[in-house]
């Protein structure tokens, strides 16, 4: 199985594991700027067996200060929820949600930081399924309870990379961390900030909107495509590559891209509502 097979899994693929009765755990996170809360639209239909993942009070911990908008949740909690979803050991999951892979790409992003090794998101999310006829249910699912361990949190580091505020700051200024900022370019440039504190971006960084790694479905690009947005940005094949985004969800699509391609991206999950909000951090705009 090569690097994108280990990220993304086809509606074909997936079609198929279930008409072999493989099992595996489906999770629905769906999410947007627009509709944080995808409870009701899971309720009208959703994949076969899919259990609904709340992003906003499962994927983040909103009593965690300073940390921006979407805090990681503790691997304590995000342990008890994967087991509540009915995620178990050497399982298979698949994640999906309805909206640019960002809630899939931070669930996927979690779940494999934190040692479960067999997650996969749903390559053009819950239209692909759609457009290749597949099933829907409706109503909840309770599933029976999983019995997953995660690893502690001292232990992320290993799996996928993760970055501080100060060395997303430095690493940019000085040139040791190429870092990708995944917000539109009206936001990169502070010419708009509808959500965050100061409009504008971290100093050094290089605008990558998360949406140009995906097709007009919503399907990840080729490898080459995307090795092409990083060469156009001048991402050598050795630079270490950090991402943020608002909040440290959109850009868990980035280093979900690069995965598929084999290569790693460090998170700064805090991102630039957590830089924002420190007025003693600089704040560059314009194109960089």
């Amino acid at each position: 199985m090569g690097p994108r097979s280990k990220v993304l899994i086809t509606a074909a693929e997936l079609t198929e594991l279930l008409r072999a009765g493989d099992p595996v755990t489906i999770l629905d996170v769906r999410w947007s700027l627009e509709a944080p809360d995808g409870h009701q639209a899971y309720r009208r239909g959703h994949l076969p067996g899919a259990v609904y993942v709340s992003l906003e009070d499962e994927l983040s911990d909103h009593t965690v200060p300073g940390r921006g908008r979407h805090p990681l949740p503790t691997g304590r909690n995000l342990e008890a929820a994967a087991r509540r979803w009915g995620v178990r050991r050497d399982r298979p999951v698949v994640v999906y949600d309805d909206w640019n892979r960002a809630a899939s790409a931070r669930l996927w992003w979690l779940l494999t930081t934190s040692g479960v090794a067999h997650v996969r998101i749903l390559d053009g999310g819950l239209p692909a399924w759609a457009k290749a006829g597949g099933a829907l249910e409706t109503g909840e699912v309770s599933p029976e309870p999983g019995n997953v361990t995660l690893l502690p949190e001292d232990l992320y580091e290993g799996l996928r990379p993760t970055l501080t505020a100060d060395e997303a700051g430095d690493g940019a200024r000085t040139g040791s961390v190429t870092l990708l900022d995944a917000r539109g370019p009206d936001r990169f440039r502070g010419e708009a900030e509808p959500l965050d504190a100061v409009a504008g971006h971290i100093p050094g960084a290089k605008n990558l909107p998360f949406t140009a790694l995906l097709d007009a479905d919503g399907a990840f690009l080729p490898d080459d495509a995307i090795a092409g947005l990083l060469a156009d940005r001048g991402v050598g094949a050795d630079d270490t590559v950090g991402a943020y985004c608002g909040s440290g969800i959109s850009a868990t699509v980035i280093v979900a891209a690069l995965a598929a391609g084999g290569r790693s991206a460090a998170m700064f999950p805090g991102s630039w509502s957590q830089w924002s909000a420190d007025s003693s951090r600089p704040v560059a705009r314009g194109d960089g």
